[in-house]
């Protein structure tokens, strides 16, 4: 399992993405409108420099719900390799079922 310090810091990552969302995405397309003066998209540009570096979407990484283990992650489910294949035994996960031949 991962550290729980770990753990809380992904959350709060995901927390301050949501919190500058709207405004990055604002100041994102004044910074690609080509329309624009070269200065306007050029203070779009530091405005978004200067927000948290934590508030870009790109540093998220995911994460099993059960572990926080960040490797051998299936989206769809949103567990680990691990924890999916312990839920899909106990036939928790419905429709997945162990391969046997």
């Amino acid at each position: 399992m991962a550290k729980t310090s770990v753990i809380h810091r992904e959350r709060q990552r995901l927390r301050t993405v949501k919190r500058f969302a709207t405004r990055r995405a604002q100041l994102s397309a004044q910074a690609n409108d080509k329309s624009l003066g070269v200065e306007e998209r050029r203070a779009a540009q530091t405005k978004i420099q200067k927000m948290p570096r934590d508030a870009s979407p790109v540093r998220l990484h995911n994460r099993c719900r059960l572990t926080g283990r960040p490797h051998g992650f299936y989206r769809k489910f949103g567990l680990s390799r691990n924890m999916l294949r312990i839920a899909a035994m106990n036939g928790d996960v419905p429709g997945l079922v162990k391969a046997s031949w």
